[in-house]
């Protein structure tokens, strides 16, 4: 390889893994927004938080990725660009369609990769993910029934509660 296609690389990389976690954490805080209710109060241990953000985050990783292709590789040629790096190469004689060739070969590896990771590993992860935020989910039952509101979380039955003791979790006026 040459120089020329090591410095493109190396412009690439740096904001394509930053942008990625960036991306990967975004999503991951809309995941929890999302939970919120049904994780908060619930005395999970670390661990299980752990291993369900583990498994969101495998999960997200297929939106992540062409985000992070997509700003990064402006970000790689907006830099080569703003210090006239690109006008240089241009200027040598470099097709722009040479200067993209590394970029382009790097992304169609990751891409190779992305297709083996969501055929093989994100079905699992999915799978795991889905099961331990229901056994999360239906832990504590009672943390999901609200003062004043109709609940039918039970087959059959609509329960609505007047009154709730929050140390105890004693339910008052059953209707």
């Amino acid at each position: 390889m040459k120089k020329l296609h090591w410095l493109i690389i190396k412009t690439f990389l740096g904001p394509f893994v930053l942008t990625f976690f960036i991306v990967l954490f975004v999503l991951l805080m809309q995941f929890l927004w999302r939970y919120i209710d049904d994780l908060v109060g619930k005395g999970l241990e670390l661990k299980i938080i752990g291993e369900l953000l583990i498994y969101t985050s495998a999960s997200l990783v297929s939106m992540a990725l062409p985000l992070s292709i997509l700003m990064s590789s402006l970000m790689a040629f907006g830099s080569l660009g703003e210090f006239y790096e690109l006008t240089a190469m241009k200027s040598s004689g470099i097709s722009l369609q040479r200067i993209m060739l590394p970029i382009i070969i790097f992304v169609i590896l990751i891409s190779f990769g992305a297709f083996f990771f969501s055929t093989n590993v994100l079905p699992i992860t999915n799978l795991k993910m889905r099961a331990l935020l229901w056994d999360v989910r239906q832990q504590r039952p009672e943390l999901q029934i609200r003062e004043g509101e109709f609940y039918n979380g039970v087959d059959g039955y609509s329960i609505r509660i007047n009154e709730k003791n929050p140390q105890n979790n004693m339910l008052y006026d059953l209707k």
